[in-house]
């Protein structure tokens, strides 16, 4: 579908909105709950949606190639640096490529699945919102690929920017652990820790 049709198309799911909304449909009234920059936020995404050919998984995250010359040590600092910096506990390792090793007997590139999370923040995340818990922890996966090492995460900006309207502690909260994932792929991709 090209941009001229999708953005027809966007119009025309604006329209249908407005239709809806003067019937009383509650689409328009879930959308009147949700934060503030929500439209542009989905937007984003939408836009990033068919850019990839419809892969929602390029949609929906967040990547960053490394530096030449940054190596997963590197990466590995600059997110311990970033979760003592932001108060974040690391809560696990999931090492992918050692577990293919291990069953193949073959080399493999390198795979790992970094986990994070400040607990306190996602009891009350849970408590305004049970079904966040499918995002916990939040993970970040460091993945060798043909170009080097590449950084990926979900993009935190659909949680704090598209969902139902936060209390404001809670959406500060929130929003530091979007801003600490954020940096700990800037910052890994950079070496910089």
């Amino acid at each position: 579908m090209t941009r001229t049709a999708v953005s027809l198309s966007m119009r025309l799911v604006l329209c249908a909105s407005l239709l809806a909304w003067l019937t009383g449909c509650g689409t328009v009234r879930a959308i009147g709950q949700t934060e503030a920059g929500a439209g542009s936020e989905a937007l984003q995404i939408w836009d990033r949606w068919v850019d990839s050919g419809g892969d929602i998984a390029v949609a929906t995250t967040w990547e960053r190639r490394a530096a030449p010359g940054v190596t997963v040590a590197h990466i590995e600092q600059a997110f311990a640096s970033v979760a003592a910096e932001y108060n974040l506990r690391a809560v696990g390792e999931l090492p992918l490529s050692k577990e293919l090793e291990a069953r193949t007997g073959q080399p493999q590139p390198f795979l790992q699945v970094y986990s994070y999370c400040n607990p306190s923040t996602a009891r009350r995340m849970l408590d305004f919102s049970p079904n966040m818990a499918a995002f916990l922890p939040c993970r970040v996966t460091v993945m060798e690929r043909g170009d080097g090492l590449w950084l990926y995460t979900l993009n935190m900006d659909m949680m704090t920017r598209m969902g139902r309207r936060m209390p404001p502690e809670l959406k500060a909260e929130t929003s530091r652990v979007r801003d600490a994932i954020r940096a700990m792929v800037d910052r890994g991709a950079a070496g910089e820790f």
